[in-house]
């Protein structure tokens, strides 16, 4: 590992907070976790995270043990030590609108300024934005910074898969940075020099295009798996197999099979609010037709979740009131606990407001989900969950499930009826054996 000099603080210590603020420290870098907490602050300290991702515990005890990673709720800490401060607060969807809320980031920004007294620092925004807001920021900067400090600010958006977050901070696919000026970039060209080294691919641009790559990113990967999912609605009418289409396209080097899984759509914490807050912000600026398609893709993402329950209502013969019904997944995808957006806890409630009795089992997203949805019924294990039900429903492929077989259902359930709603069983093994089974982008014959 080469030597690094460079102090760095990481103001918020959320999900992407504190991966980045863990890695850092990996890197070789002294590190500072900023958050208004003292609750997570205190648990950070100790390696335990508020949320689960693989590998993050273990990066964040080995570095508060080796002396390079400490947290803290006091901003002026960083202010004369710290070298480069990355922002790395959350931009949740404004309530009651479709909009990204910068409260976090605006005042984020405003308290890091003001504590900052070394000269030459450098201050970087990691959370995803809508477009004009580095501008507005670095403008803000300038403005609000302490006399004779000299002080800038550049834009390096985070490319984050949860369930892969440690692995895309220290060994990412590309670094994409916005700036206003060499030094600047040759700053993150210091903080980076590690992947530099392996020739990550590096894109040095202005704020403006470093902005929109991330919500471009999102955007592009949430219209491939609706488009997916509308050619599931044509399957699931006229018949065909939607996954060997899938493959069939996937073969073209244009298109690529990555994100073409027909099934019940995606959720979480990204993709569903920044397709709806780049539609807000394009509209802001006279362009609401450039990303009309958007909101297209949104209602067919929406769409898979009601045909997972009217999938249900067919196997069920539209008899629902008071079925055992064992929802298997609740998180957005596996690898996570994050429930936000999530298509399986939505599926789970529809079926529960429509007088099924819902039993939820997920690896890691039961107790997130029953804060937000409580009154479903959550059990530790499949065989609870699946125990007398009289129909199962897969929303995440999470890999226990998707290593089922018919066998391990066996005098368990009390009716064979399975709804796959992310198509990663093999049909014809379950019908062998007796089950009526459903999937979707594939025609219910009953």
């Amino acid at each position: 590992m080469r030597r690094v000099t460079l102090n760095i603080s990481v103001i918020g210590t959320g999900y992407l907070g504190a991966t980045h603020a863990a890695c850092m420290a990996e890197l070789g870098f002294d590190v500072i976790g900023v958050d208004v907490d003292p609750e997570k602050i205190d648990s950070l300290s100790r390696g335990e995270l508020p949320f689960h991702e693989p590998g993050l515990p273990e990066l964040i005890r080995k570095h508060v043990d080796s002396g390079r990673l400490r947290f803290t709720t006091d901003m002026s800490e960083v202010g004369a030590w710290g070298d480069v401060h990355f922002i790395a607060v959350g931009t949740p969807q404004v309530k009651g609108g479709t909009g990204a809320d910068l409260t976090y980031v605006d005042a984020a920004t405003t308290s890091l300024v003001r504590s900052i007294t070394k000269s030459g620092a450098l201050i970087v925004g990691k959370s995803t934005v809508p477009v004009g807001t580095a501008a507005r920021l670095y403008d803000l900067v300038q403005e609000q910074k302490n006399p004779g400090v000299d002080l800038s600010l550049a834009w390096n958006p985070e490319f984050l898969r949860e369930g892969f977050a440690v692995e895309d901070t220290l060994r990412p696919d590309r670094l994409v940075v916005g700036t206003r000026n060499e030094t600047d970039e040759a700053r993150l060209r210091e903080v980076y020099a590690e992947a530099l080294d392996r020739q990550t691919p590096w894109v040095s641009t202005d704020f403006e295009t470093a902005e929109l790559v991330k919500v471009a990113a999102n955007a592009f990967l949430a219209t491939k798996i609706s488009f997916i999912n509308a050619f599931a609605e044509v399957t699931e009418t006229v018949g065909g197999n939607i996954t060997t289409l899938a493959d069939a396209i996937g073969f073209d080097d244009r298109i690529g099979r990555k994100f073409l899984n027909a099934g019940v759509g995606f959720g979480g914490g990204c993709l569903p609010k920044d397709i709806r807050a780049l539609q807000t912000r394009v509209a802001e600026l006279g362009l609401d037709h450039s990303m009309k398609f958007l909101d297209e893709i949104d209602q067919i993402n929406l769409r898979r979740r009601k045909k997972a329950v009217a999938r249900a209502f067919e196997l069920l013969d539209q008899d629902i009131v008071g079925k055992k019904i064992a929802v298997l997944g609740i998180t957005f995808k596996p690898l996570s606990d994050d429930v936000r957006d999530s298509p399986g806890l939505d599926v789970a409630a529809r079926l529960f407001n429509a007088g099924a009795d819902v039993t939820v089992y997920d690896p890691e997203g039961n107790k997130n989900a029953a804060k937000r949805y409580p009154r479903l019924g959550y059990v530790d294990s499949l065989v609870e969950a699946v125990k007398d039900a009289e129909l199962v429903v897969l929303t995440t492929e999470w890999s226990e499930f998707k290593a089922l077989r018919p066998a391990d259902l066996e005098g368990l359930v009390a009716a064979k009826r399975f709804v796959d709603a992310r198509n990663v069983l093999p049909a014809g093994e379950w019908e062998a054996a007796g089950w009526t089974f459903a999937q979707l982008g594939r025609k219910f014959e009953g």
